[in-house]
């Protein structure tokens, strides 16, 4: 648990979300400098061309270092890092270190708007946070939707999915195993294997052609 004295306990009741849609988290982040993307199950609808689920929350990533823009750049919202069940208000001092989730709203709104998701970087090179070896090239991590809105890659979403395993994170994985290329493939079969060899997609992955 967190020794800010500040901290307040993720109970049902103050976390629950009405999430912005895609198209109205583009709207806010028009005109931003910095690199954003539409991540988490979003990001894979995005790839998709279609809505495939309902969504509790929508998620953007941005790199460390860039959440002061974004901040500026949503005025009237507060900030609180979602950390072990607790969330901590983020008013003026940095950003920790170790802190990766930030859930948003506009002040005075009662349910959560957006999670912001930092991700980590090494000069050109995105690293993922659980695991620093794995890593791509920092302007490679994201595509476009038909509508111009930024998402992160499908191998990438799918390897952080692939920490948990909820329903829907199977589900997400059923319907993105026929869309993938073979290069998605053995690029997230790769790291499943650098982070987990006995991964429980790894036979699945490689059922579809990738390498072993």
């Amino acid at each position: 648990m967190s020794t800010d004295p500040r901290a307040i306990p993720a109970t049902p009741e103050n976390s629950r979300w009405e999430p912005l849609t895609p198209q109205q988290v583009a709207e806010r982040l028009r005109g931003i400098d910095v690199p954003w993307w539409i991540a988490g199950g979003w990001a894979l609808d995005l790839f998709l061309g279609r809505q495939t689920r309902a969504h509790n929350d929508i998620e953007i990533a941005i790199f460390r270092g860039d959440e002061e823009k974004v901040r500026a750049q949503l005025k009237g919202w507060e900030y609180f890092i979602a950390e072990k069940g607790e969330l901590i208000p983020w008013e003026k001092e940095p950003l920790p270190g170790w802190a990766h989730e930030l859930w948003t709203r506009e002040k005075r709104h009662e349910t959560w708007q957006l999670e912001i998701l930092i991700e980590e970087r090494q000069g050109a090179r995105w690293t993922y946070r659980r695991d620093a070896d794995i890593g791509a090239l920092a302007k490679d991590i994201g595509r476009f939707s038909n509508e111009g809105i930024p998402y992160i890659r499908p191998d990438i979403q799918l390897l952080y999915t692939s920490k948990g395993a909820r329903p829907s994170d199977e589900a997400d994985l059923i319907t993105m195993l026929p869309r993938l290329d073979a290069a998605q493939r053995a690029t997230l079969c790769a790291w499943l294997w650098t982070t987990d060899p006995g991964h429980r997609w790894l036979a699945r992955l490689s059922d579809l052609g990738s390498p072993r």
